[in-house]
């Protein structure tokens, strides 16, 4: 159970129910009626990503809870409690302990500068792609044979890298 700004109760049975696309279109009383009893409705589409819809309200109070959470890490971060952080962190983020101890620090103080930044503008994805590509730089220190290849020295430029197919 939560509560709403206006301090009534309401009743979600699930953070979130999915629904075909089409039957949104062809039923979008039916499916905002959905938004009582859930947090949010996955749209499914066929060709496409899928979309949610929500309450507006919904979004404001989760950029509250964004913007509160950045300027608590921060603060956290800046005062003493800097090795709590770096513990909690690894347990947040398992990965981590395949990080050396200064890309732990490079990858706090990013997150910091890019969760407030992210909560200024309001969209999470600039965080969920910094946390993917430090997964990423995580995933070549676990592998010796990877971190081997990426660290080895060139003998200069390997040459022009193609274009993926499918791309321009």
């Amino acid at each position: 159970m939560t509560s709403d700004f206006h301090g009534s109760v309401e009743v979600m049975t699930a953070a979130y129910e999915e629904l075909p696309f089409s039957e949104f279109l062809h039923r979008p009383a039916a499916a905002a009626d959905r938004l009582q009893s859930v947090r949010a409705l996955r749209l499914r589409r066929r060709d496409a990503s899928d979309l949610a819809l929500t309450h507006a309200d919904q979004l404001e109070r989760d950029a509250v809870v964004i913007d509160f959470t950045s300027r608590l890490l921060a603060g956290l971060v800046r005062s003493e409690s800097h090795e709590v952080v770096r513990r909690v962190l690894g347990e947040a983020l398992p990965w981590v302990a395949f990080l050396p101890a200064e890309d732990v620090d490079q990858l706090l103080n990013e997150l910091i500068a890019v969760a407030q930044g992210a909560a200024s503008l309001e969209t999470l994805n600039p965080v969920a792609v910094l946390l993917t590509q430090w997964r990423h730089t995580a995933e070549v220190y676990a592998d010796p044979t990877l971190l081997e290849l990426v660290t080895r020295e060139s003998d200069g430029d390997l040459g022009p890298v193609p274009v993926p197919e499918g791309r321009q």
